[in-house]
């Protein structure tokens, strides 16, 4: 979720503000060149088996595995595309405008980037080769080289408070938060293919489905979910969430992706529910403040922030229950980030303590502290295993 810090229409900004005041949450709340070539894309995407989900997505690489999309996330299964970048921790700081670089074998800071304002997250592109950070109040987006760490010339983009990357790699979807819309722009160029109205208030986080032909996006401020056609472009299903209140943030499925999360940081839990027929959502209890969901190198677990309460939560997927809650010593505000190459380090910002929180996914100990920027949200671990990315702070496939 977003802090709010820009004038928008009277009627938004009010609910918006109200929102957030009550609630200070994590997500929000940034476009050009340095646009890869089609051939560098198509490089980016080792063959796979044709056999798997033959009505997938057109143009979509079929998974490896329809028991586990997270199948090419293995540990440090690299792409030949990323296996000469250096690992690094990339973190948009919301408040200061700049990207802190970790080294993750030191747990220091090496790096402040200068970048647009209010940096939401770091998302990698479809094709791997580039960071986009998401500048959001500044209306762009900054593109980082992960082979040098040099930044580009930032590229004009409306209200990019989030950014996703369709499974066949020929869009970008920018979440428009404030602006109400998804926009469909060309995943290089980030010139605008369809723009869609949005039904709900502050789009910001989203998962596609294993074929890739729906994604399923949370409407923080409005406490709506959204199912859309990826092809089409189109909104095929509304619901709101059974909780007054509500404020869903993240959006992750099991390995099978026969069962969706959603994190609620109002309703202290994940809303489970059946991404194929929209269901009703139940809701799972985790913790204070319940915000972002990642996934294991295994496929076994899930990691679960809760940025209210300072703790992570751990969901076996086997048997759908929370097996496991880490404290951060100390408290802290865990929000998003992601787990290194050899899955053995989960790295959360620490949203409104100015650091970030490497813990150990053996034990859940707390390994660091780092002292980051002011703010600093949606970080992306970088390199990670897995053939493209889905946007966000790295979904892999």
């Amino acid at each position: 979720m977003r802090p709010v810090y820009r004038v928008r229409p009277a009627a938004l900004l009010a609910v918006a503000i109200a929102l957030v005041t009550a609630t200070a949450g994590c997500g929000k709340d940034g476009t050009e060149q340095h646009a890869p070539s089609p051939a560098a894309t198509k490089a980016a995407v080792r063959s796979a088996p044709a056999k798997i989900l033959p009505q997938g997505l057109p143009g979509m690489p079929p998974v490896l595995d329809p028991k586990d999309v997270y199948s090419a996330d293995r540990p440090n299964a690299l792409s030949p595309v990323v296996k000469g970048f250096p690992s690094r921790v990339y973190v948009p700081n919301t408040n200061s405008n700049t990207v802190s670089v970790i080294d993750p074998k030191t747990y220091k800071v090496i790096e402040t980037i200068p970048v647009g304002e209010q940096p939401q997250h770091v998302v990698p592109s479809w094709d791997l080769k580039t960071l986009w950070v998401n500048n959001d109040v500044g209306n762009s987006l900054t593109p980082i080289d992960p082979a040098t760490g040099r930044a580009g010339s930032m590229v004009q983009v409306h209200d990019p408070y989030n950014l996703y990357f369709t499974p066949d790699g020929k869009y970008a979807v920018v979440m428009a938060s404030l602006d109400r819309e998804l926009v469909f722009r060309d995943a290089h160029s980030m010139k605008i293919k369809k723009t869609v109205p949005v039904p709900c208030y502050g789009v910001n986080h989203a998962d596609f489905s294993p074929d890739g032909r729906y994604f399923i996006v949370s409407c923080e401020f409005s406490a709506e979910l959204l199912k859309v056609d990826t092809a089409k472009m189109e909104i095929v299903g509304k619901q709101r969430l059974p909780f007054d209140g509500a404020m869903p943030q993240d959006v992750k499925m099991s390995p099978d992706g026969k069962t969706w999360y959603v994190a609620d940081m109002m309703a202290d839990g994940m809303w489970v529910l059946n991404g194929d027929t929209f269901s009703k959502p139940t809701l799972m209890p985790t913790g204070k403040g319940c915000h972002g969901l990642y996934v294991s190198r295994d496929s076994k677990s899930m990691y679960i922030s809760n940025r209210g309460e300072g703790s992570v939560s751990v969901l076996d997927f086997a048997t759908n229950k929370l097996i496991h809650k880490w404290e951060i010593p100390g408290g802290g505000s865990p929000d998003m980030g992601g787990v290194s190459a050899d899955g053995k380090v989960l790295w959360l910002s620490g949203r409104y303590n100015a650091e970030v929180y490497a813990i150990d996914t053996t034990d859940g100990h707390t390994i660091a502290k780092i002292p980051v920027g002011s703010g600093p949200h949606g970080l992306a671990v970088y390199p990670q295993p897995g053939r493209y990315s889905l946007g966000h702070t790295g979904i892999f496939r």
